[in-house]
C-alpha cells in the first residue's frame, strides 16, 4: 500500500470568481492547471450533470507531491445545498491566516492558534497558525461518518490504510498510506451521514495494475461500486483509468492509476491565465441577472 497516494478532494462550486479568491488569495493556493469540458463525466467527477463544467486544481505545490482541491464548476448552478458529510480540511499555514486578517476574511478562534473559516459555498477550513518548512501545508480531510468500527474496517481491512490515531471516546481516527501525505480524519457523529447536492469526493492513485484487484476485491465484499473500472479524456492530455467507490457511508472515493495521473497532473504554467479567461467569459452572471431569474440550485 506504500504506494498509494491521497491526491485531491473535489468541491463544487456555483462562484468560480468568489471561490478563485479564496483559494488564491486567502489561502495562498496556485492554480496547477484548469480545464473545460463541453459535457458531463464518464465518472461523474463533476456531480449528476450531463452539461458544460470545468476544473480546476489549486494547491501549495505540484500534484506529484501535495494533496490539492478540485474546484468543479457547473456553468447554470449557482449554489449547491450542504450536507453533513464534509467536516473540513485542515492545513499549516500562518501566511494563510495573515492573509484572511488582511482581506478581512471571517475567522473564527476555535483553539489556541486554530482558525475555522469558510470557503465559498460553506465548505469550513481550519488553519494552525504556523508554517511548516519544506512539506505539504494540507495536513488532513475530516469526513463525517455513522460507526466509527464499520468505517475503519472498510478504509482500513479492504483499502489498506494505516491507523495513526484513534479515540474510541471522541469517536475520530486519523489514517493515511505514508507519513508524508495527507491524512484522512474519519469523525464519529450521530445519527445518518447526509450528503445533500454539495456531496464531494476524495481521490488517491495507486498502480494501475492493481485497479482491477480493487475493483474485484470490493465485488467480492459486497461492496459499492459507483463506477467500474472506465478510462477518462482529457483534451489535449494523457488518459486515465479510475473506479470509483462508495464508502459505508456514501463517501464517494476515487481511486485512479497513478501513472498515466502523473502525467495529466503536469502542472501547466497557463493555469491561472486559463481560470481567468474562462471567468471572463463565462456571461452567466450577467444572462440570469438581465432576466431577473436566479441560478439552478444543485
Amino acid at each position: 500500500m506504500a504506494a498509494r497516494r491521497a491526491l485531491h478532494f473535489v468541491f463544487k462550486v456555483g462562484n468560480r470568481f468568489q471561490t478563485a479568491r479564496f483559494y488564491r488569495d486567502v489561502l495562498g493556493m496556485k492554480v496547477l492547471r484548469h480545464e473545460e469540458f463541453e459535457e458531463g463525466c464518464k465518472a461523474a467527477c463533476n456531480g449528476p450533470y450531463d452539461g458544460k463544467w470545468s476544473k480546476t486544481m489549486v494547491g501549495f505545490g505540484p500534484e506529484d507531491d501535495h494533496f490539492v482541491a478540485e474546484l468543479t464548476y457547473n456553468y447554470g448552478i449557482g449554489d449547491y445545498k450542504l450536507g453533513n458529510d464534509f467536516m473540513g480540511i485542515t492545513l499549516a499555514s500562518s501566511q494563510a491566516v495573515s492573509n484572511a486578517r488582511k482581506l478581512e476574511w471571517p475567522l473564527t478562534e476555535v483553539a489556541e492558534g486554530v482558525f475555522e473559516t469558510e470557503a465559498p459555498g460553506g465548505y469550513k477550513f481550519y488553519l494552525q497558525n504556523r508554517s511548516l518548512p519544506q512539506s505539504d501545508p494540507v495536513l488532513k480531510v475530516t469526513l463525517a461518518v455513522s460507526d466509527l468500527h464499520k468505517s475503519l474496517n472498510y478504509w482500513c481491512d479492504l483499502l489498506g490504510m494505516k491507523i495513526y490515531e484513534k479515540d474510541e471516546e471522541k469517536q475520530r481516527a486519523l489514517l493515511g498510506y505514508a507519513d508524508n501525505q495527507c491524512k484522512l480524519e474519519l469523525q464519529g457523529v450521530k445519527g445518518a451521514v447526509e450528503h445533500a447536492a454539495a456531496f464531494g469526493r476524495i481521490a488517491f492513485s495507486c498502480p494501475q495494475k492493481e485497479l482491477p484487484d480493487l475493483e474485484d476485491l470490493m465485488k467480492r465484499e459486497n461492496q459499492k461500486i459507483l463506477t467500474p473500472l472506465v478510462s477518462l479524456d482529457t483534451p489535449g492530455k494523457a488518459t486515465v483509468q479510475v473506479v470509483i467507490l462508495a464508502d459505508p457511508d456514501g463517501h464517494e472515493i476515487c481511486f485512479v492509476g497513478d501513472e498515466a495521473f502523473r502525467e495529466l497532473s503536469k502542472v501547466d504554467p497557463e493555469g491561472s491565465k486559463l481560470l481567468d479567461d474562462a471567468m471572463a467569459a463565462d456571461k452567466s452572471d450577467e444572462w440570469f441577472a438581465k432576466h431577473n431569474k436566479p441560478k439552478a440550485s444543485g
